[in-house]
């Protein structure tokens, strides 16, 4: 426990009453004195307040335009076309069109700010630095990050600057909150409208405090942030992508413009191009899926799937699993053979020893919130 990295507002969290725990290297407030169930539901109903503050923050500078170029030859993304002020989701590949982190990167003008998974984050700073040595690239390591999510987060953020209710989703802008300058996107991870705010440290918590001090926030945990995500069929790096998964196996093409795809202005000249683009043209062998267990006991990662009750090799395995508090069921995801992949078809898992049931379904579990 000692060589745990804290979070800025670590000791707002522990007087809050939250429970830690180690996550990513940092420790980390899983739930709140209400628990995951209501934090759950709270943030699906009103607004929950997220410190992500673990998260790597990283700018880009340079030649824009430069730099723009750059970081598209890392990804099967369209980066060049990326208009100031909006922001992307993006994906690191490598050679073998697998996955080394999933990220959302924004246009700031005179700059590229770039948000990764910390548990990847030294390996993508250092991956950036390598593949990229015209940018510089920089860390940033006096903010933090928070995430304000639900069908109130616009009330309750508007209520500290009018201006952020005209934001669209994906919309990034500075912002002044409690007298400091924040980066404000309209984005999150649970499927909700809500905004993702970086702040300096030394205004974190006058901050936090400030969107606590609303009765419609309540602060939220790893818990009910991983069930949040998964009712929303978002990908957890490391558990349902990584380096051996392809976008197209992940059904991240949605994340793929045409402008990168074969017959594409600027088609290819990404990590794994021949891959992606061939699975983009031709199908993947395997796809993720979403998986609906019979009865209401939880399926989590590691749980094999076979292709029925009394089959003995397994074709695949759960990647992500949790009781589903909006939809008061259990739900998860996982690879299956594409064969396997239509909705409705009835596979078998392998759960403490006994088989039982488990139905192919369409993802997200809970339809998105976002405010287009």
């Amino acid at each position: 426990m000692d060589d745990l990295h804290s979070l800025p507002l670590h000791d707002l969290h522990v007087e809050l009453g939250a429970k830690m725990v180690p996550f990513a290297g940092y420790d980390m407030p899983v739930q709140y004195p209400a628990g995951v169930m209501k934090e759950h539901l709270h943030t699906r109903s009103a607004a929950g307040l997220f410190d992500v503050s673990h998260m790597g923050q990283v700018l880009l500078r340079g030649e824009v335009a430069e730099v723009a170029r750059a970081f598209e030859g890392l990804m099967p993304v369209d980066v060049v076309g990326l208009a100031e002020g909006r922001q992307r989701y993006g994906l690191l590949t490598n050679d073998m069109g697998g996955l080394l982190d999933d990220l959302m990167f924004a246009n700031r003008g005179d700059h590229l700010l770039v948000v990764v998974n910390a548990a990847c984050k030294v390996d993508d700073i250092a991956h950036m630095r390598a593949k990229m040595p015209e940018v510089e690239v920089v860390e940033v390591t006096d903010r933090a990050l928070l995430a304000l999510q639900g069908p109130k987060a616009e009330a309750a953020l508007s209520a500290l600057a009018p201006e952020v209710a005209a934001m669209r989703f994906m919309d990034v802008r500075n912002v002044t909150l409690v007298g400091a300058e924040a980066w404000v996107s309209r984005s999150g991870y649970t499927g909700e409208d809500g905004f993702e705010i970086s702040v300096p440290v030394a205004q974190a918590e006058k901050l936090t405090r400030a969107l606590l001090g609303n009765p419609d926030v309540l602060p939220i945990g790893l818990g009910a942030r991983n069930s949040l995500r998964l009712e929303a069929g978002l990908c957890l790096y490391g558990a349902d992508i990584d380096t051996t998964t392809t976008p197209v196996e992940a059904g991240l093409n949605w994340a793929i413009q045409k402008v990168r795809r074969a017959g594409g202005a600027r088609a290819g000249g990404f990590p794994g191009a021949d891959i992606i683009l061939d699975q983009l043209a031709n199908g993947a062998p395997r796809k993720r899926v979403g998986l609906r267990p019979a009865g209401r006991a939880p399926m989590r990662e590691g749980v094999m799937l076979y292709p029925a009750d009394g089959a003995t090799d397994p074709v695949g395995s759960i990647t992500s699993g949790a009781f589903g508090p909006t939809v008061q069921a259990p739900v998860s995801m996982g690879y299956v053979p594409i064969d396997l992949s239509t909705p409705g078809t009835i596979i078998s898992a392998e759960l403490r020893g006994k088989r039982a049931a488990v139905e192919v379904t369409t993802l997200p579990f809970t339809p998105a919130n976002f405010k287009r």
